[in-house]
Order: C-alpha cells, then sequence, then structure tokens
C-alpha cells in the first residue's frame, strides 16, 4: 500500500505560492481511498488544492478531528468542491464551543461556523459516532481518546456553553486518524487536545500494532511547558515513532527542541508538504 498525506491548510506555507491559514487540512491517500482529514478555517484547503492540482471531487469521505472553526471553517467552501460526501466526528462536534482567556473580558465562540442544516443542505451527511469508524480494512478514526498520561492535560480557556452557562470542555469530540501500514501505523492529529501521546497510545490499543512510523499534524505542545515538552518527547522515543511532522498548534519553541532531539526524522508539516511512504 503507498501512502501519501498532503497538507492543504496550516497556519504556514512550506512553499512559494500557497497560502498560509490559521488550521489544518490534510487529505489521506490509502487503500484505495481519499479521506480529508479536517478543512482548515476558511479556503486556504480549497486555493491549495488548487495550486497542487487535487480534484476535490475525488475525495471519498471527510473526517473532523473536532468542533473548531480552524478544524471545520472550511467545509462550505470544501462542499462547494467535493458535492454530497459523508463526513465522519463525534457526536459532540454540534456542542457550543467557547474560549476564554484571562486578558478577555468575554468568551469568544470557536465551534462549527455553520448549522448542521446549512451544510446538509450542500450535500453533507454526517456520521457522529463516540467509538473507532473503520472507514477501510486499514483506515480507522480512533473514535474518544481516553488521557492516559499524568503530564498531558487540556487547558482551562476551554469552554462548553449549555442553556446560557458555560462548563469546561473535556474534549470528547477529540479524534485522529490512523493509517495501518506494513511499516507500522501513521497516525494523523488534527489538535491532539486529549494529548498526543495519550492518542498515539490510544491508537495502538485499538488496532493491537505497537510499531509507529509517522505522527504528523496538531500535537498541541505550545500552551505546555519545558518539563511536559521532554515528557513527551521522552515517550515519543519509548514508543520508537520513527517519523514526526508537526503542524498548527505545535508552536515555535516544541518544534525547535524536537528539531533537535529528532533529526531528520522530524519534518515540518507546512502547507503544500507532500509527505508519502511506500509501504508495500
Amino acid at each position: 500500500m503507498n501512502l501519501a498525506l498532503t497538507t492543504l491548510c496550516e497556519n504556514t506555507a512550506g512553499k512559494p505560492g500557497f497560502m498560509a491559514e490559521w488550521g489544518l487540512s490534510v487529505l489521506v491517500q490509502a487503500d484505495g481511498m481519499n479521506v480529508l482529514f479536517d478543512t482548515g478555517g476558511n479556503v486556504a484547503a480549497v486555493r491549495n488544492a488548487d495550486k497542487l492540482g487535487v480534484d476535490l471531487r475525488a475525495v471519498d469521505t471527510i473526517v473532523l478531528s473536532h468542533a473548531h472553526a480552524d478544524h471545520t471553517g472550511g467545509l462550505r467552501e470544501v462542499l462547494m468542491r467535493t458535492g454530497p460526501k459523508e463526513i465522519i466526528a463525534h457526536p459532540a462536534i454540534w456542542e457550543l464551543k467557547y474560549v476564554k482567556r484571562a486578558y478577555e473580558k468575554k468568551e469568544a465562540f470557536i465551534g462549527v461556523p455553520f448549522t448542521r442544516a446549512a451544510l446538509e443542505q450542500l450535500g453533507a451527511s454526517f456520521t457522529l459516532r463516540k467509538d473507532p469508524v473503520c472507514i477501510t480494512d486499514t483506515i480507522v478514526t480512533t473514535g474518544e481518546i481516553g488521557q492516559t498520561t499524568d503530564f498531558e492535560g487540556i487547558e482551562p480557556i476551554f469552554y462548553v456553553k449549555e442553556d446560557g452557562s458555560l462548563r469546561k470542555d473535556h474534549f470528547p469530540d477529540d479524534l485522529a486518524l490512523i493509517v495501518r501500514t506494513k511499516e507500522g501505523l501513521v497516525i494523523v492529529l488534527g489538535c491532539a487536545h486529549r494529548g498526543m501521546i495519550s492518542t498515539i497510545r490510544h491508537a495502538q490499543m485499538i488496532t493491537g500494532e505497537q510499531r509507529v512510523h509517522t505522527v504528523v499534524g496538531g500535537t498541541h505542545l505550545f500552551p505546555k511547558t519545558d518539563e511536559q515538552i521532554e515528557k513527551a518527547i521522552h515517550a515519543l522515543q519509548e514508543i520508537g515513532v520513527q517519523k514526526i511532522g508537526v503542524s498548527h498548534c505545535t508552536g515555535f519553541h516544541a518544534s525547535v527542541r524536537l528539531a533537535e532531539v529528532f533529526g531528520d526524522t522530524f519534518f515540518q508539516n507546512n502547507a503544500g508538504t507532500v509527505y508519502t511512504l511506500d509501504s508495500v
């Protein structure tokens, strides 16, 4: 099986002519399927697909890592290109997500910026599941992820609004995409709000495969302490991750540290990056 991960949207553009946008979108091509993982925050995924010559009409299904607008805000533009598509996500994708930082007077809405009805009018068909969804024999979503480390935690700035009141967001909707290859697992992260290491270990558990070849995507290390970053790096080494390509919510400091430790097995996964693995 040949695998290709094409990053259509990311905070930074890795090549001239590509559009940078806060968010993430990765086209995963494996096992004869084209799975679009997240859609970025606005129009970058569509514009960069045009730049790369990617025909979004060939997308078979869309997977949403979680409800935040920087991962779902491109849905309308994408659906206008793809036509009717299945969208796989957690039922909590429709929760009213908010962020409230110490320096802000009021919370800000950061959830899906469209109504379900509006997206269904464009042809979206939602498959909402808490458990893993097997897209093919080798491609599966993680479903809900249990936090299994003592150094990963959700930042206290994230909330869900219910009946006009805010409660802490525990991100049951946070999920990743797993591709099983002969070289081991390839794991595509959205934001890893539930923890990058917890996500990897969850992927190992549900697939029964302990080898992890590649981890790509958002690691949510940018608000973490140096101690937390070092513990995450140590865990990656213990797991034996062979390639790591970080994006979006990793942050400059953590990216530099990962590059120092992993050397040539590290790469910056920007908009326009195409990562391939020949695993026949």
